[in-house]
């Protein structure tokens, strides 16, 4: 999803959602670092690599705060509207959740302080394993996001529940092992720690999948588990407005 794909009929205003969507491209790849090394730190039980993990968070929200002021001179100077609307909603929204991912990822790194001071865990395999899925699909939002291809976010959609599978299974192996050996239990709570921000940075991957695909096309946001409801979300121009009042409608179906 690039938020600028074609020329603007403003010049200027084609510029800013430009520099709005280089700053997102920024934000994204500091955060998929961030989570790398996170990883990295847990697998390898490196805590040495928990300060760059911290120092990278920092940078991120500083990100966030200059995606939140960017858009909010959008709409201050620009008024938005239709595509353009769903263009500066969609980046204020995915840079609340690349900011929860590099939260996230940061208590990931510092559970890694905890690990160390334990043996080596054998479903620490597992955990790399999920990481490793997560880190894709985070990889594949963050290609859609700097392309006009929304297919990535498709296959993100896809892979959620593979996510949560898998969340699932490590959660009750990990919960076994702690019940038949009390020593796995201190490490293990840290283990399950990590697996449910995993998950979690999942979910929001997802939810960035969702927000390019509003762009995309804008009438329907389709839910990846289709045994719910799913909500629908279709922002009217004002020439479409049943009333004819001008104003922007955002339909719930």
């Amino acid at each position: 999803m690039a938020l600028s794909k074609t020329a603007h009929i403003v010049t200027a205003y084609g510029e800013e959602l430009d520099q709005l969507a280089d700053e997102l491209a920024r934000m994204g790849g500091m955060v998929e670092t961030q989570l790398e090394t996170a990883l990295a730190a847990i697998v390898r039980r490196d805590a040495s690599l928990v300060a760059g993990v911290r120092e990278r968070e920092k940078q991120v929200n500083a990100m966030q705060d200059d995606v939140e002021k960017r858009v909010l001179r959008l709409f201050a100077l620009r008024q938005p509207l239709a595509t353009d609307l769903r263009m500066t909603i969609s980046a204020l929204k995915i840079a609340n959740d690349l900011e929860r991912v590099g939260d996230l990822a940061k208590n990931i790194a510092y559970r890694a302080e905890d690990l160390a001071e334990y043996a080596p865990l054998s479903l620490l395999d597992q955990v790399e394993r999920l990481g490793a899925i997560v880190v894709k699909q985070l990889h594949e939002v963050l290609d859609a996001l700097s392309s006009a291809d929304v297919e990535p976010a498709i296959r993100v959609w896809r892979t959620d529940d593979e996510v949560d599978e898998r969340y699932n299974a490590l959660v009750r192996q990990m919960l076994m092992s702690m019940t038949e050996d009390p020593g796995q239990v201190e490490p293990g709570v840290h283990i399950l720690f990590v697996a449910k921000n995993l998950e979690r940075i999942g979910d929001h991957a997802t939810n960035v999948a969702e927000m390019e695909s509003l762009v995309a096309n804008p009438l329907r946001i389709c839910s990846s588990n289709m045994d719910q409801p799913n909500l629908f979300i279709a922002f009217s121009r004002p020439s479409e407005a049943s009333n004819g009042d001008g104003k922007i409608r955002a339909t719930f179906l």
